[in-house]
């Protein structure tokens, strides 16, 4: 009967212990703060700017995030190999971009750091100490004498606070989030990089053509004061011609140098982002082209899946909803359970024998389970203090969803208007080149006054200007198109040279 009272006891005490581990574990797992859900935003079904075809009119799909995914070197739809290079260039040696990535491996540690709260901490120790204890201490009288004594000790201990109430749980989930948070900061500055390398190239590159239509100009202006001259020493105009055509010539070099200046500073620029010294990079002149790529918008609710800057605010959200029940952990009970196992001798010779085995379980100053009652109010302005950052967080998450539609509205318009712009300038330039023609004639036959040439010259000049600074901002335009977009298109190919180039979704 007492074996049969003594197995039952051993299985109820093991049932206590086994719920009592239960408890604890689901007490560790319990989250004190509030059910994460990322807050709702407004999104149309089209862009203004890009209205869907009847077919697709009312289509709508909810955004799933997809920050991470393969944007593939959507750069190749110019189908520009000096492009490709640079940016490859770029992705490689690029300072900033290297910084991103550090802050990422420096999250990813902070992430490893937060899980080592789920394991306790284990060391070992060994010295003499010195001491003398209290007479009170030894039940003797007052007055006794109590020798000094020294202690040595090998021993290892250990730590280990319990993980209550969420306190790890939610500060390893607010790491995560934070390691999200800069692997996607990582990707957004990794797509800014790709975005100004190539907007700087094309820039570049109309600089160029406007280097060349001023070669072009002083060229032919030139050749115009040559005319001027003889037809001056002929006594056929007055004095009056050759000053106008030498400060025309004067005018036109000086507006090179101009345009050399500025492509210089784009030059320097752009061996920045490739992460060379200015010194070490020449770009050779290479006028520019048009560029006929042609990027779809898409739906708007994919944009929130693509932008990795709304993919960085939406985890910076998930932190602070965190760190929310990381606050409120502190208003409950703290346990914190130490022991010892070593050896303590007072000579060094018998430091490792067994009879100078010792032990400690339990704190080893203070107690073991404690439970904050008054501070002040800190543990309250800490909490609302993480609320309010959490608030400020959804605040953020939503202004850069709307700026992310405003981007793409901006760079959809940008691409529309300039279309339409590109084809009235090229018929100014045409109406100008001919009206420069017919005076330049005239004034070969004594109809009009030089003054009137120089007029229809400059008219030309500030057309083609005009024009080739509209077919720059064309590309950059694109190039913006596609960083607004969150990036390219892992199927895009480039098209035949001379035909439209279309990134497919």
């Amino acid at each position: 009967m007492k074996r049969f009272d003594s197995v039952a006891g051993g299985s109820r005490l093991a049932r206590r212990a086994l719920a009592g581990g239960l408890l604890m574990t689901l007490v560790a797992a319990c989250s004190m703060g509030p059910t994460y859900k990322r807050p709702d935003v407004e999104t149309p079904t089209a862009f203004k700017e890009a209205p869907l075809p009847a077919s697709e009119a009312g289509t709508w799909k909810s955004a799933q995030p997809a920050d991470a995914a393969q944007r593939g070197q959507w750069w190749s739809i110019f189908n520009d190999a000096t492009l490709n290079q640079l940016e490859d260039e770029a992705l490689a040696a690029n300072q900033d971009l290297k910084a991103a990535a550090a802050r990422v491996r420096e999250s990813r540690a902070g992430l490893d750091a937060a899980r080592s709260a789920w394991f306790p901490d284990l060391g070992v120790g060994f010295g003499p100490t010195r001491e003398r204890v209290s007479p009170a201490s030894q039940g003797l009288p007052q007055n006794a004498y109590v020798p000094p004594v020294t202690l040595w000790r090998a021993q290892s201990t250990v730590s280990y606070e319990a993980p209550l109430f969420g306190r790890v749980s939610d500060n390893v989930s607010a790491a995560r989030a934070d390691s999200q948070q800069s692997e996607a900061l990582f990707r957004s500055v990794q797509l800014a990089l790709q975005a100004d390398v190539a907007a700087n190239y094309f820039s570049l590159r109309e600089l160029d053509t406007e280097q060349d239509l001023y070669r072009r100009t002083v060229a032919l202006r030139e050749e115009g004061l040559k005319l001027v001259k003889h037809r001056y020493d002929a006594g056929e105009v007055s004095e009056l011609d050759l000053q106008q055509a030498t400060n025309s010539l004067a005018t036109a070099k000086a507006e090179a140098a101009g345009v050399a200046r500025q492509r210089a500073a784009s030059e320097h620029a752009l061996a920045v982002l490739l992460g060379k010294p200015p010194a070490e990079f020449t770009f050779a002149q290479q006028p520019l082209q048009s560029v006929l790529a042609r990027v779809p918008a898409g739906l708007p609710s994919s944009l929130l899946e693509r932008r990795p800057d709304i993919a960085a605010a939406e985890r910076a959200m998930a932190a602070a909803n965190a760190r929310v029940g990381l606050a409120k952990s502190a208003f409950f009970p703290q346990l914190d359970v130490t022991g010892a196992f070593g050896y303590e001798a007072s000579g060094l010779s018998q430091l490792f024998k067994w009879s100078s085995r010792t032990f400690l379980l339990g704190p080893f100053a203070g107690t073991a389970l404690t439970l904050p009652i008054f501070d002040g109010g800190r543990r309250k302005a800490d909490l609302a203090r993480a609320r309010a950052q959490y608030d400020e967080q959804v605040a953020t998450y939503r202004s850069q969803v709307l700026q992310a539609f405003r981007e793409v509205e901006d760079s959809l318009a940008d691409l529309r208007l300039l279309d339409d712009q590109i084809r009235a300038q090229n018929d100014a330039v045409n109406a100008a080149a001919r009206a420069e023609h017919l005076s330049e004639a005239q004034y070969r036959e004594g109809q009009v006054n030089y003054l009137d040439v120089l007029d229809s010259q400059r008219t030309v000049l500030l057309a083609q200007r005009q024009a080739s600074q509209l077919a720059g901002s064309q590309a950059v335009a694109t190039v913006s198109l596609i960083r607004a977009l969150g990036g390219g298109w892992g199927n895009a190919k480039p098209a035949d040279t001379g035909t439209q180039q279309v990134a497919k979704q």
